[in-house]
């Protein structure tokens, strides 16, 4: 017997291609249904890894259709993501207490769990794509491997409580990641006041949600109420922090690119023309300088493109250091402000330059005005060897 289109538009052709992939062929399987002959281990392998592959095949599907995070689109595919898993989630709870019409009961306590895995695979992804493209990973790593533990929890936990609690908390870390990252594009705004608020937001919806499943399974949630109610706090109160002590990637801006380059001049027509050393001839995509060989009186600059949704401007600064030798430790020497425009799809270009420097081990990091680390680049001044014939590029 074929597989049964469930879904027909909207949002729901996302999951009803990933069911066509073969977890109706599963399905069909547990309830006696013909399927085509399939290896038993090879079932059971797939279905005890049903939420990897889910979260696989939205990575990979999110990073083909996620572009920009100001775009409608986008905004819908992720919006998409956070209704499914509500919608599925109450289908669920409302399956298991036989609060929906007999003729649906299996259907819904077989099928609401997919819809859980797949929008929970999808949404965390997408915030990993946008978080990720935000920040430097050097910065942010913390908050990256929360969402990749938040994906490996869920094929490890098999309690019934604890598996109520995890579907709210993973809905939870989704929700509240989407909502600081959605609020800055719809107001053009971002910082401290509205982050706080973003979360408040967040918090407000899943208090509404947990009222909901209140009413649909009042004496289960009674049950655990004060452990859903830590949980929840906890992924608030961590969600802040990580903000506040800038791990959280300073979303929604995101670095393009940054380079090192001896010259750097912009034309009336707004083009910008970037000046580095040839490399040698297995350096075929070296585009900016990694070792800046400097003589007296030279400049050294830094060009970078930061993308900022359509609505938004905001400041950057471009902080200049170089790694203390006896120490290792890196010391500032100057910290140099631009403000950028969004709306730009390669990302608002601009660059400083300093005049002061030294031999070493130098870095210009891109950072916002609360000291959050888009990205950094690298390199080394050598004051001691003459520079290679320089390159010219337009940007």
């Amino acid at each position: 017997m074929q597989p049964v289109r469930i879904f027909s538009s909207g949002p729901f052709l996302l999951l009803d291609y990933f069911l066509q992939l073969g977890f109706v062929t599963i399905a069909n399987m547990n309830v006696g249904l013909k399927t085509p002959k399939v290896p038993q281990q090879t079932v059971a392998r797939v279905r005890r890894h049903w939420m990897t592959l889910a979260f696989f095949f939205g990575f990979v599907l999110d990073n083909l259709t996620l572009n920009r995070v100001d775009q409608v689109f986008d905004n819908l595919v992720l919006f998409s993501y956070v209704i499914l898993a509500m919608v599925s989630l109450t289908l669920l709870y409302a399956g298991v207490a036989d609060k929906v019409p007999y003729r649906w009961s299996h259907k819904v306590r077989y099928y609401a769990p997919l819809g859980v895995q797949f929008s929970f695979g999808g949404l965390l992804s997408g915030m990993l794509i946008f978080y990720g493209r935000s920040g430097a990973w050097a910065a942010s790593w913390p908050f990256l491997l929360v969402i990749l533990l938040a994906i490996y929890g869920n094929e490890t936990i098999k309690d019934r409580a604890a598996r109520l609690i995890y579907n709210l908390a993973i809905l939870f870390i989704g929700l509240f990641s989407y909502v600081v990252l959605v609020i800055p594009v719809l107001t053009g705004y971002m910082g401290a006041v509205v982050f706080v608020l973003s979360g408040l937001l967040a918090a407000l919806i899943m208090y509404a949600f947990v009222r909901l499943l209140m009413k649909i399974i009042p004496k289960y949630m009674a049950l655990h109420m004060r452990s859903i109610t830590f949980t929840l706090g906890v992924i608030f109160v961590s969600f802040n922090t990580l903000y506040f002590t800038n791990i959280i990637p300073p979303i929604p801006l995101s670095l393009k690119d940054v380079g090192i380059y001896h010259s750097v001049v912009r034309f009336e027509n707004g083009d910008y023309q970037l000046k580095y050393e040839k490399g040698s001839w297995w350096q075929f995509l070296k585009d900016s300088d990694t070792k800046y060989h400097a003589v007296a009186g030279d400049n050294i600059f830094c060009f970078a493109k930061v993308f900022a949704p359509t609505k938004l401007e905001t400041d950057i600064y471009h902080s200049w250091e170089y790694r203390d030798e006896n120490t290792g430790e890196w010391i500032e020497t100057a910290h140099l402000p631009y403000q950028i425009a969004g709306g730009r799809g390669d990302g608002f270009r601009g660059y400083t330059l300093i005049q002061n420097f030294r031999a070493g081990d130098w870095r210009c990091s891109v950072e916002t005005k609360r000291g959050q680390v888009l990205g950094r680049e690298y390199f080394e001044v050598v004051t001691d060897e003459a520079p290679n014939e320089l390159v010219t590029r337009i940007e």
